[in-house]
């Protein structure tokens, strides 16, 4: 697989109350017409038969736009699937080289501000790793913010693609892309627009 193909550009994730259930494929949908290359399931509430039934659906919408589908956390159901990409938190970083060795798609690693971390997932064999937040974010407003130039010393320190995410949106985007992230992630700013597809369009031209 072409890292560089596939690990680029607009990465949005869901959001338990910005994409309910209800709306969810529809929304998704949009995304993805409007140039979303990659696209997390991240469900915090629902149990592992709704998320696994869940993610084989938005899989195989992700194949259709030749997007790379990932899921948040849930690693037993992204090994039983054969999910693209599974992305994981502190939460499992103890567990990375379990998961590894079991999964064979795409993992990707939030590793906040901390370059060392990201190196050691990297020669580990992490396929991409999340820096962030950089602003406040609406969905998680508790996180450190980190600042930018984390981005251009990764993207000098580490081999494997650089994702930005936490709090951005249209009016930090150019801030944030001086810094050449391969991937930018969003979520609010492309949830709460009016045209979710002219919204990834915009974010797909810029990126």
């Amino acid at each position: 697989m072409s890292y560089k193909r596939e690990l680029s550009g607009l990465y949005v994730i869901t959001d338990d109350k910005l994409t309910p259930s209800s709306t969810l494929f529809t929304q998704a949908k949009s995304a993805l017409k409007g140039g979303a290359k990659l696209l997390q399931l991240r469900d915090k509430k629902s149990g592992d038969d709704v998320v696994e039934l869940t993610a084989r659906k938005l899989q195989e919408l992700c194949k259709k736009y030749e997007a790379t589908f990932v899921l948040n956390d849930k690693i037993d159901i992204a090994i039983k699937l054969q999910c693209d990409a599974l992305h994981i938190g502190k939460s499992d970083h103890q567990n990375f080289e379990y998961i590894r060795e079991n999964f064979k798609g795409i993992i990707g690693v939030s590793c906040y501000g901390d370059i060392e971390l990201a190196k050691k997932f990297e020669n580990l064999g992490a396929d991409y790793v999340a820096f962030g937040s950089f602003f406040t974010s609406p969905t998680k407003p508790d996180s450190n913010i980190v600042p930018l130039d984390i981005l251009s010393q990764a993207k000098k320190e580490l081999k494997i693609p650089v994702c930005a995410i936490g709090g951005i949106n249209s009016e930090n985007l150019e801030e944030v892309i001086l810094h050449k992230p391969d991937m930018v992630s969003v979520i609010s700013d492309i949830w709460n627009s009016e045209d979710i597809t002219l919204k990834c369009e915009y974010y797909k031209n810029k990126i």
